[in-house]
């Protein structure tokens, strides 16, 4: 199982408003440039994250701006936006197990408790990251770069 690369799209994308809002128009061939991504894919992004409440994006060039202070947004905000789990589950169970097998008939009973622990785990670790610490990172390893 791995995450679609729309939760690192969507925090790159962060990083890149944050980084450069006050140099540049931060539009999604903007940030396409940065991420080597479509910018329609970038849109499509930007959308969700707007419904999200966590930025605004001007139509046209108008460009994209952050809606709250970055210590406000933490990756379950981001990831709740863009990642589409169906029916808030992480982890989704195959549709038929047979129940004439003991295996089968009980797998959910013997699973359930188990995904959801890990689910809600997941989700604490999320909830513990800020945008404030990417741009902390951001800036430590942009610093580094321009050193060199």
């Amino acid at each position: 199982m791995q995450i679609s690369s729309r939760f690192t799209l969507a925090v790159h994308i962060f990083a890149c408003i944050d980084t450069f809002k006050d140099e540049y128009k931060v539009t999604s061939d903007f940030l396409a440039g940065s991420t080597n991504v479509n910018p329609v894919i970038i849109r499509k992004i930007l959308s969700q994250l707007k419904a999200a409440g966590l930025v605004n994006v001007v139509r046209g060039s108008g460009g994209a701006s952050i809606s709250k202070p970055l210590n406000e947004i933490t990756f379950l905000d981001i990831y709740n936006a863009v990642e589409c789990v169906e029916h808030g589950e992480l982890f989704h169970f195959h549709e038929n197990p047979n129940t004439a097998c003991p295996v089968g008939r009980n797998i959910h009973v013997i699973l359930d408790d188990k995904l959801m622990r890990v689910q809600k785990a997941m989700e604490n670790e999320l909830a513990s990251i800020t945008l404030e610490d990417v741009k902390r990172d951001t800036e430590k390893y942009i610093g580094k770069e321009e050193k060199l």
